[in-house]
């Protein structure tokens, strides 16, 4: 498998001319992964501190990388929204709102806190380590830890679950028309959206069954990575229901999902993060997964995956970054957070589209 590198800061200026630098969320893929979600303390002063780490970080990067210039370092940082508007007030991201619950019987997307996201990235989990050593040396005192996790590259890049993830990731121009915000939002082009979801794996029972009904449910052959005719394969599956369209046109995201887990404590999991230019793609891929397309219709995964974590942030250029000063922010008034979608049997869907946890990770090399 080869990889196919994408350099973010010329597919971000491949979006409408935009001169701002994106942060490396378009990075090659790599073996090892730290993320790390906190929430900001109260206090004012540690407003200031993130404020003033914003402009640090690249330096930071850089300076830790440069131990193995080869390894591929690179951290990406996004804010959720009540971060934003106590950090940075007005203007804010015209899309972004806290993450949006989906429940559907026993099926819950859920919703948990989350400011400040970290997705660092290397070919070795030293660097990474010392990476978010050092950030949390800077930090540490002003937020609270929500959650971190180590994800690694298993295998040919398979899910715990044993099927490949991330065969269906845009490669080339795509991936600036799928992750940066253009002129639809100019103030914040170059940006992105992301939501994370940490999943669980009920392994044992997954194990059970047999590798024809486990292809069935995710869509795709297990050793070849094939997917199924249409012929064969269930509306239920996986990757249907990971698949959005609009007006013909099938909506990308980027994924980069790590396996996970403690085989000790009997822990197999799934990082889900996905990077678009609107966090509705992803909404929309979580509807179909959690409530179904139509109602009831929903991906059999989930009777052997549980979401214990999910947030949405928003991911500013580097440029953005570096040029926050440490001026007091205009505060903006909180976004609303919008009601849990719940199945209902009057609900009617005519979108198309699904979700892309679809092949659970995102890589640029599959095919």
């Amino acid at each position: 498998m080869t990889s196919m590198k994408a350099d973010p800061t010329s597919a971000h200026e491949a979006v409408a001319g935009v001169r701002d630098v994106a942060q490396a969320v378009a990075a090659p893929l790599t073996r090892a992964a730290i993320f790390m979600v906190a929430t900001i303390k109260p206090a004012t002063e540690n407003r200031a501190t993130i404020r003033s780490f914003c402009g640090d970080l690249a330096a930071l990067v850089r300076a830790v990388d440069f131990r193995d210039i080869e390894a591929g370092l690179s951290c990406v940082v996004g804010f959720g929204s009540e971060a934003w508007d106590r950090l940075f007030g007005m203007p804010r991201p015209a899309n972004l709102h806290p993450f949006r619950e989906v429940r559907a019987g026993e099926r819950h997307a859920v919703s948990t806190p989350g400011d400040l996201l970290f997705h660092i990235r290397a070919k070795r989990m030293d660097l990474c380590f010392e990476m978010a050593t050092q950030i949390m040396a800077r930090i540490g005192d002003a937020i609270s830890q929500v959650d971190e996790v180590q994800g690694f590259r298993y295998f040919d890049d398979r899910d715990l679950i044993g099927f490949v993830d991330g065969t269906e990731n845009p490669r080339g121009d795509a991936i600036a028309e799928a992750v940066f915000i253009g002129e639809e939002d100019a103030a914040f082009a170059g940006g992105s959206y992301v939501i994370v979801q940490k999943y669980l794996h009920d392994v044992a029972g997954w194990n059970a069954l047999s590798t024809e009904a486990q292809e069935r449910i995710i869509g795709r052959t297990k050793l070849s990575d094939i997917e199924l005719d249409d012929s064969v394969k269930p509306t239920s599956a996986h990757n249907a229901l990971t698949t959005i369209v609009e007006d013909g046109k099938e909506i990308k995201i980027l994924r980069d999902n790590m396996p996970f887990g403690r085989a000790g404590a009997g822990e197999f999991g799934t990082y889900f993060i996905g990077y678009s230019r609107s966090p509705r793609t992803i909404e929309q891929m979580l509807e179909n997964m959690f409530v179904g397309r139509p109602p009831g219709n929903y991906d059999r995964l989930l009777d052997f995956s549980r979401a214990v974590t999910g947030s949405l942030f928003f991911v500013p250029t580097a440029t953005f970054l570096e040029d926050v000063t440490d001026e007091p922010a205009v505060i903006a008034a909180p976004a609303a957070v919008a009601p849990a979608v719940e199945l209902s049997p009057s609900v009617s869907r005519k979108n198309d589209g699904s979700l892309g946890i679809g092949s659970l990770k995102g890589d640029f090399s599959h095919e």
